[in-house]
């Protein structure tokens, strides 16, 4: 103001509305919390609301005046448009505020301003700043819409009159942007409070009160939270999509769809946000709206230029809908309803030069090790070929690394031409499919891949019509492909194929390459367990183990673990299981590229064997364990797993209904595969029923198997027989008439024989219990301490089960 003759501005020339002070309406949204936190700052110098449009910044305001104590607490409120950027015009309206709500206050500086050479500012304002020293009740002044304001000269002027301000009184600032002022200064120094987007925002309650409370919308809490989701406790946008309910019947589908594409949200948004953008930044804001993370060297590579990192850190200050991702202020987003506005306007603009920036973002995620936002970006480019080429070589990674799941994501997103023509990703897609459950298309994949390569699959040469990126998977493709076909045969019952497929693959895999060689070694050891050759599965697959955790394959040695400890539970040597599981835990815990959630299934067992043990609090703790690290793996059989051992911990503490329902789940999650399904879960069902006295159930169940006294059962149908032995024993109770309890004993004698044949008498325990059973049954009482002697013997070396489970 000093230096330049000033036009005199008249007090009556003022526009009086701008001094109104909104009026906050009962009935409206009340948000205490908010209204609390601007009390305490009513304490310090300077109180700054700094948010998008609509996020309430006014209103928060009109209910915290509303609110105060008109005999303690005085206001003075501008309110400031793009007119206010002459400094004269803008602190003659301050004053004037002030003036209104403390008579006096100001009275000379005001003369000042209306001097036609006023002297300079510092000079104004020290006038100013001493009347206010005089006050004797607190003074807020509310400069509202501050982000209109853009003159140096003003800015300056008002971090002068902050740094001077008198003790009782306080500045309040509301604005779209942060305001050019020392922020930084009064921050270190405890003197100001800033409220921004994520402060103003509605929470999920007041959103429930705004849209059906006031609105009354009548919505559901699950349509209430999606909206709070989906526009981020944004209140314009909540209030957006209500005034774009009323009078719908459609409601729950109309939220369902809501984005940004809905008009009021569009209009909205382009007049008040992307209209108001200099056009420098409106093009920068739809050259980056694809990416749903933006950093600096991002957004560099993306738009060709070279100063994304000062644009996202004006946005930032701007409040452009831009949320800041780590305190580094390294990474942002773009609010989501904002994004998908800015979407829709940049591909009306130029959809070509949209997959063009897309194939930009894949190369600079590729380039810096992400490659799932890589695949994604080349995707949406349309860029098939380079999409297929990240899936093919993210394959064997993403397999170590227990990330199957979302590996086929990507692959489905393929079209099949793509796939068809590439060997390796073929081959890795089926064995994909065949882990997750999917046995039939997983063997249609591996024989499309072999017609390709059809005219010689043992050959290094790459058929003229196939495409490789991945030249050391491609060369192992005859084992790769000899060890999935092991791997469906075994997960059809298939033992014969089984040996022959893994056999195959490891003749053509070289000796010193374990992490291929534990895939079909491992399958050996599960066939033999299938034929119930138990000792030669557990070396063969305790070897496979050992091979892998030379190879650093950990996902392997977990996964072997969990079927090791499987196998040595059979057999009765729980010490060992426990033992191989904890060794894989410590083994996992080394390494930093897997994922701890990989290591849920060891938890599950661990809770099988202290269950054995009887310690139902250890096993509680490690089944609760493996559901924080399960929930959201992606892991094919984890849930099935858990389910099972879970029913377990029912029935032991007598929750028997509770069990059945948990197997229930188990059943709903059962996946095929190649470990044996020695328990199949409609038997642990049929034992359930029997416990409960529903012997009904458990005979539907015997008849719908076929299962009889009269069968030469095999190994892995022994535990059907089981069952069918008590629900015999059962019978018989009930009818003593019946024959059915001969039927037992000599289904009992033949699992005896057959056990000690085999030489694995510890896992015989719940076999001898039943035959103690049979005996009691039939008042055979000295007939029945016998096995019940043996059983109990067993049972104190710990190493077996403690518990009737047969």
């Amino acid at each position: 103001m000093a230096g330049a003759a000033a036009q005199a501005i008249e007090p009556d020339l003022l526009v009086e509305t701008k001094f109104f002070v909104p009026q906050w309406k009962h009935g409206l949204i009340n948000r205490q919390t908010l209204i609390d936190r601007l009390n305490e700052g009513a304490a310090l110098k300077l109180t700054l609301l700094s948010a998008p449009a609509g996020f309430g910044k006014t209103t928060a305001m009109a209910e915290w005046i509303a609110s105060a104590r008109p005999d303690r607490h005085s206001i003075a409120w501008v309110s400031l448009d793009k007119t206010n950027n002459d400094p004269v015009l803008f602190w003659t309206y301050v004053i004037t505020a002030i003036g209104r709500a403390k008579p006096d206050a100001g009275d000379l500086a005001l003369r000042m301003l209306q001097n036609p050479e006023p002297p300079p500012t510092p000079t104004i304002l020290t006038s100013l700043i001493n009347d206010l020293s005089k006050v004797d009740r607190d003074l807020s002044i509310v400069l509202d819409d501050y982000h209109a304001i853009e003159c140096e000269s003003i800015h300056k002027s008002l971090a002068f009159f902050l740094d001077h301000l008198p003790p009782r009184i306080h500045l309040v600032i509301a604005s779209r942007s942060d305001p050019p002022l020392p922020l930084a200064r009064f921050r270190g120094r405890s003197e100001s409070l800033e409220l921004r987007a994520s402060d103003l925002r509605f929470s999920a309650e007041e959103a429930a009160a705004f849209l059906n409370g006031l609105m009354k919308l009548g919505l559901s809490a699950d349509d209430v939270e999606a909206l709070e989701r989906r526009t981020e406790g944004w209140i314009a946008g909540l209030q957006l999509a209500a005034l774009s309910m009323r009078g719908r019947d459609d409601k729950p589908d109309f939220v369902r769809a809501f984005a940004g594409d809905d008009r009021y949200i569009v209009d909205y948004l382009v007049a008040e946000v992307l209209e108001r953008q200099p056009e420098n930044v409106r093009r920068f804001l739809l050259e980056t709206a694809m990416l749903d993370q933006l950093s600096g060297p991002l957004c560099d590579a993306v738009t060709g230029k070279s100063d994304s990192r000062q644009r996202l850190e004006s946005l930032e200050r701007d409040n452009l809908f831009v949320v800041p991702l780590d305190d580094k202020r390294q990474w942002y987003r773009y609010h989501q309803l904002f994004a998908d506005v800015l979407q829709a306007h940049a591909m009306e603009d130029d959809p070509d030069q949209i997959r063009i920036r897309h194939r930009r973002a894949s190369e600079w995620f590729t380039g810096n090790g992400e490659t799932g936002r890589a695949v994604r970006h080349a995707l949406a480019a349309g860029d098939d070929s380079y999409a297929a080429r990240l899936i093919e070589l993210a394959w064997r990674p993403m397999d170590r690394s227990r990330q199957l799941g979302r590996w086929l994501e990507w692959a489905g997103a393929l079209p099949e031409e793509e796939i068809r023509v590439r060997p390796v990703l073929s081959v890795a897609l089926a064995w994909a499919m065949l882990e997750t459950g999917q046995l039939e298309e997983g063997i249609k994949r591996l024989d499309a891949a072999e017609a390709l390569l059809s005219r010689d699959v043992d050959s290094p040469h790459v058929p003229d019509e196939a495409v490789v990126d991945d030249e050391a998977e491609y060369r192992s493709l005859p084992a790769s492909i000899a060890a999935a076909r092991a791997f469906h045969a075994q997960a059809v019952g298939d033992v014969p194929a089984t040996i022959e497929h893994a056999r195959r693959a490891l003749d053509l895999l070289p000796e010193d390459d374990p992490y291929r060689r534990g895939s079909p070694a491992a399958l050996l050891a599960l066939s033999s367990w299938a034929a119930g050759d138990l000792d030669s599965a557990d070396r063969a697959l305790a070897d496979a183990l050992e091979g892998c955790k030379i190879a650093g394959d950990t996902r392997f040695v977990v996964t072997a673990a969990y079927v090791l400890a499987a196998i040595r539970i059979e057999r009765g040597r729980l010490l060992a299981a426990r033992d191989v599981c904890q060794e894989a835990l410590e083994f996992a815990e080394r390494d930093d590229t897997l994922d701890p959630r990989g290591t849920a299934d060891l938890h599950t067992a661990l809770a099988d064997l202290h269950g054995e043990w009887n310690d139902l609090d250890a096993a509680a703790t490690h089944l609760q364990r493996s559901k924080e690290l399960g929930e959201g793996a992606g892991m094919a059989h984890w849930r099935h797993r858990w389910c099972v051992t879970r029913a377990r911990l029912e029935e032991e503490r007598g929750n028997l209904p509770q069990a059945l329902e948990f197997l229930d789940e188990a059943e709903r999650h059962y996946l095929r595969g190649p470990v044996p399904d020695v328990r199949p879960i409609s038997a642990l069902k049929a034992r359930l029923s029997i416990a409960i006295g529903n012997i009904a159930d458990a005979q539907r169940w015997a008849n719908d198997r076929g299962v009889s006294a009269d069968d030469d059962p095999g190994y892995l149908t022994e535990f059907e027989h089981l069952v069918l032995a008590r629900l015999l024993i059962e019978q018989y109770r009930r009818d003593s008439g019946s024959k059915s309890i001969e039927d037992a004993r000599r289904l009992v004698a033949n699992f005896l024989a057959r056990r000690q044949k085999d030489r694995i008498g510890g896992a015989s325990f719940p076999i001898l219990i039943l035959q103690a059973l049979a005996f009691q049954a039939a008042d055979e009482l000295s007939r029945a301490l016998e096995p019940l002697e043996h059983a109990m013997s067993l049972a104190r070396t710990r190493e077996i089960r403690a518990h009737v489970h047969g």
